[in-house]
């Protein structure tokens, strides 16, 4: 009867019987994750899914030209994509078809850990792990607008959005809005209804407040305004909003104060906002969470018994993965060995006490060693004609320039400094400057869109060759000012 099955179908039997055997041996090892749905998938669908980063996503030109990249890397066997795991509860992991059963059962054991990771991690206590459905309501919301709004308006918005959605502050988020995210997976209607009711218990409490302070003016000066007067008074109130401390996260600026964004306009940016929230702690903790993967699947497969054949392709796979790079930094290489030296120096328990507690920062900030820092070969190089050179041996240095480029995910950091700045409703931002210098062309392609929610002109500032620098968008060209 077996000999008639398909190759595909005999791989699937015996992921079926291998794969509980891995959960067990990671149990045992003390590793606690979610309940697990694996799938085993074809490239095209992996791919899709790699592209847009979840299987449920809405749909956007960016995400098709990711997947072409990414398809046809996979194509010409330069590189591929083994799997994709969802930080959800069940846990789901996406399988590649085609790849020989050693390779797929190495790949579980991965991502088993990853589950662990992301499960444990205090980094990922406050992410929802409903995102899989959010996503899906979110789409169909889109999907919404595009019928109402046309296609190309509501693409041509989340051009702007996706062009600033790193510009978030993963830590400004309520208790409230933590619990919710954790316990109640959203179904669509009601998802949908809790939106609206949160738009207009918003909206509600501004027009109060407004009317308060018209009131307590109005009391205070004992006079009747003129009717002239009262609009001054109610654009004074409406634009005095904006004068506000500071703000990292531009999103929710934007989507808070954009006097001229309708509320489908609003709704979108809080769907980007929140899956950049969902997605932030995997840009904070790459290093670590794909180092302790590696470490585990490492230590279950051996436990696993394979052929002469599955021994070969084993370390091989293995070896792939966490081959060094001169280029850059091999998240999975450099992880596992610094959890490695974690339990040669402290023992399993420590390690288990890291993966709970550290980001890719404090992680290295106090884990990387000076002879990790050698034995690695993290000293910093420049190519100085056709050869390489390093410029930089001192461990400390190169240890504390790998952290200042974690900072903040990596991106920029600018703040909202003024929204009535000029007294004429422009908005003011300022790039938190720390020797780090903005990629210029970037920005004078990226300010065009903070235009398209303010509708008004738009200011940053930043440092260029230690000078400051205003650059400016009124709406037509982009201009600079040494100040």
């Amino acid at each position: 009867m077996n000999s008639h099955k398909s190759p595909l179908d005999r791989d699937l039997d015996r992921l079926a019987q291998s794969i509980p055997k891995l959960m067990d041996i990671a149990k045992d090892y003390g590793l606690d994750f979610y309940e697990m749905r694996f799938e085993v998938v074809p490239a095209d669908v992996l791919y899709t899914f790699g592209a847009y980063g979840m299987p449920t996503r809405f749909t956007h030109w960016s995400f098709g030209k990711t997947f072409q990249k990414m398809k046809m890397s996979y194509d010409y066997n330069l590189s591929r994509i083994y799997e994709l795991v969802i930080n959800s509860d069940p846990c789901y992991a996406f399988l590649l078809e085609g790849n020989r059963p050693i390779q797929n059962e190495l790949v579980s054991a991965h991502v088993l850990a990853h589950c662990d990771f992301f499960k444990n991690n205090a980094a990922y206590a406050g992410t929802s792990r409903f995102m899989v459905e959010s996503m899906a309501s979110s789409a169909e919301r889109i999907r919404k607008y595009e019928l109402e709004q046309g296609r190309q308006e509501v693409e041509k918005f989340l051009d702007a959005a996706l062009a600033l959605q790193e510009h978030i502050d993963p830590y400004h988020r309520t208790i409230k809005e933590v619990k919710e995210k954790k316990e109640s997976p959203p179904q669509s209607s009601r998802y949908d209804d809790l939106f609206q009711l949160e738009d207009k218990l918003a909206k509600k409490e501004r027009d109060e407040a407004k009317v308060s302070k018209e009131k307590t003016s109005s009391d205070s000066k004992s006079k009747i305004l003129s009717h002239s007067e009262t609009n001054e008074k109610k654009e004074e109130n409406e634009s005095s909003t904006k004068k506000l401390s500071p703000q990292k996260d531009v999103l929710l600026f934007l989507m808070k104060e954009g006097r001229f964004l309708e509320e489908w306009q609003q709704d979108i940016l809080s769907i980007i906002r929140d899956e950049m929230l969902y997605f932030w702690p995997q840009l904070r903790t790459k290093i670590m969470n794909e180092g302790w993967a590696s470490y585990w699947h490492l230590r279950i497969m051996r436990e696993m018994e394979m052929t002469e054949n599955d021994a070969w392709e084993f370390a091989k796979m293995h070896a792939q993965v966490v081959q060094p790079s001169r280029l850059s930094i091999n998240p999975y290489y450099v992880g596992l060995k610094m959890f490695e030296d974690i339990e040669k120096r402290y023992g399993r328990e420590k390690m288990f006490e890291v993966r709970e507690v550290e980001t890719d920062q404090s992680f290295l900030r106090n884990y990387l060693t000076k002879e990790l820092v050698h034995d690695l070969d993290l000293y910093i190089y420049k190519k100085v004609g056709n050869q390489w050179q390093v410029i930089e041996k001192n461990w400390e240095v190169v240890r504390d320039q790998l952290v200042d480029k974690l900072t903040n995910g990596g991106f920029p950091t600018i703040y909202v400094e003024d929204g009535d700045f000029n007294r004429a409703g422009e908005l003011y931002l300022r790039h938190a400057y720390e020797g780090v210098e903005l990629d210029i062309p970037y920005l004078e392609r990226t300010i065009p869109y903070l235009y398209t929610f303010w509708q008004r002109p738009v200011h940053l500032e930043t440092m260029i060759d230690g000078k400051k620098v205003l650059f400016t968008y009124n709406g037509e060209k982009v201009t600079r000012k040494y100040q």
